[in-house]
């Protein structure tokens, strides 16, 4: 029994030690940074704007995987399953990571015990974008347009239980309105059938739309957030008409569970500086983003505070998973 609790010890011994070398010397190959939605999307643009600057840092190539399906999860799933090493990462969303737990019986991944944390790295507004054919112009004729025209004024979103759709029904329910919603599977499919004039509004992401406002392809009508954001100063609030209204969208990076420390941590930096360089930060803000970063402590706090907050929405929507 001696000898096998002095073998245990020097197996857990070597082990620590084995840990704390591939740590040290992390990375040593491309790191592969997966996107659970499709190209042209916010978090692909989120991304692919730091990707560049944290393969820099890291001194290897970052590449971005884009890993679409099943309103992200299966993105998700893939990193929750990959070898705890730092060459599986993974920008992990308010969908997939608070409103999910609520919408399913069963994920393929629990968001807070199957990842670590490695930190937060930006929130954004939400936007109402219309088609230049739809005769209200600002949100006081969109409401009154909707409420003129019963269930016959449809919304899109990236999918069933999309921030996207929990905003629209958000507004439904606040404004006394029926807005009809339209799933797709994804915002690119979605923002192309709106630019193309097949569906009249979509609730997005700014980085994906801005773009289409500024060109005038579509109209911004109003915001979700509880401020207006510098990137969009002159189209105003929801929360300036109804008040408390608030919606926005949040993005963090995650690893698989029993990622060690020290790689943590030296994401955790990297990341920070990479969205401090200046190219960076200016780019996110043009499309919307407001940076923020902080520990692994407090990124998985917060997700744990946003599943409660967003299992009071998903019950008041009524959404079922499709």
């Amino acid at each position: 029994m001696k000898t096998l609790k002095t073998h245990l010890i020097l197996g857990a011994a070597l082990l620590a030690a084995t840990t704390v070398a591939a740590a040290q010397n992390y990375p040593q190959r491309p790191v592969r940074f997966v996107v659970p939605y499709a190209p042209g999307g916010s978090t692909d643009t989120l991304a692919r704007s730091m990707g560049g600057k944290l393969s820099e840092l890291l001194g290897q190539q970052v590449v971005v995987d884009n890993r679409p399906g099943a309103n992200g999860d299966i993105g998700m799933s893939i990193v929750s399953k990959a070898p705890p090493d730092g060459y599986s990462i993974v920008l992990g969303y308010i969908a997939n990571l608070a409103i999910g737990p609520s919408l399913y019986a069963k994920m393929p991944y629990d968001p807070v015990k199957d990842f670590a944390t490695i930190t937060q790295v930006a929130g954004a507004s939400n936007i109402f974008v219309t088609h230049p054919s739809l005769p209200a112009k600002n949100f006081k004729e969109f409401i009154g347009y909707v409420k003129a025209n019963p269930k016959k004024v449809s919304f899109a979103s990236a999918g069933v239980a999309s921030v996207g759709h929990l905003t629209g029904e958000l507004l439904n329910d606040m404004a006394g309105i029926d807005m009809q919603h339209v799933p797709y599977k994804g915002s690119g499919q979605a923002i192309s059938d709106l630019v193309g004039g097949h569906i009249k509004v979509m609730i997005s992401g700014m980085a994906s739309t801005l773009p289409h406002v500024r060109s005038g392809k579509l109209v911004g009508i109003v915001t979700t957030g509880l401020k207006r954001t510098p990137a969009t100063p002159d189209i105003p609030t929801i929360a300036e008409t109804y008040t408390g209204f608030e919606s926005s969208s949040w993005f963090g990076v995650l690893a698989p569970a029993g990622t060690p420390r020290p790689i943590i941590n030296r994401l955790n930096a990297d990341i920070r500086k990479s969205l401090q360089d200046p190219e960076v930060a200016k780019r996110l803000a043009g499309v919307g983003f407001e940076i923020t970063h902080g520990t692994p402590e407090h990124f998985s706090a917060y997700i744990q505070s946003e599943i409660k907050k967003w299992a009071r929405v998903v019950k008041i929507s009524g959404a079922k998973p499709e």
